[in-house]
């Protein structure tokens, strides 16, 4: 990472080749979890079978340690954000180029939901794919395939 690049800075990366201009659109998110990376590998299949374009969506967010002391989260985040999107950034890039799916890697900072939401809708998506979560409190509060349902006016595939 370059000096001077904000962890939660947006950014915008293309890998594999160029889209077609009629393909169909596929949004998946991605946060480095075991279902958000088989759902990240479903839909790689679904577009290579589609010959349709891939937008990858990296959320970063704060953590609940933020609330403690922000200086120290911050710095801990900052570091484990830019780990974490250099290494998906590479996984995007080998599979992008080894399956030949045209790939828009984006990474933006917030509610995940709701850039979820906004991507699917800016990038016209013709479907989102998401990761099942795993936590328990999900269940009561909802999780973001939930709420993604609820909101969005595409379908929704949820992994496992």
């Amino acid at each position: 990472m370059s000096a001077g690049v904000n962890a939660f800075e947006s950014t915008v990366d293309s890998f594999g080749p160029a889209p077609r201009p009629s393909a169909r659109t596929i949004l998946v998110g991605v946060d480095g979890s075991d279902t958000a990376m088989r759902a990240t590998a479903a839909a790689f299949g679904l577009a290579r079978r589609q010959g349709a374009r891939l937008v990858v969506a990296f959320v970063a967010c704060h953590s609940t340690l933020a609330a403690l002391s922000p200086a120290v989260a911050s710095v801990f985040e900052h570091e484990a954000t830019a780990k974490l999107h250099a290494e998906l950034a590479g996984q995007i890039r080998s599979a992008a180029e080894e399956l030949n799916v045209p790939v828009t890697f984006v990474k933006t900072f917030g509610d995940p939901v709701t850039l979820l939401r906004d991507s699917a809708d800016q990038c016209q998506a013709d479907m989102v794919v998401v990761g099942a979560s795993q936590q328990t409190g999900h269940r009561f509060a909802g999780s973001v395939a939930t709420r993604l349902i609820r909101s969005g006016h595409w379908p929704v595939l949820v992994v496992p």
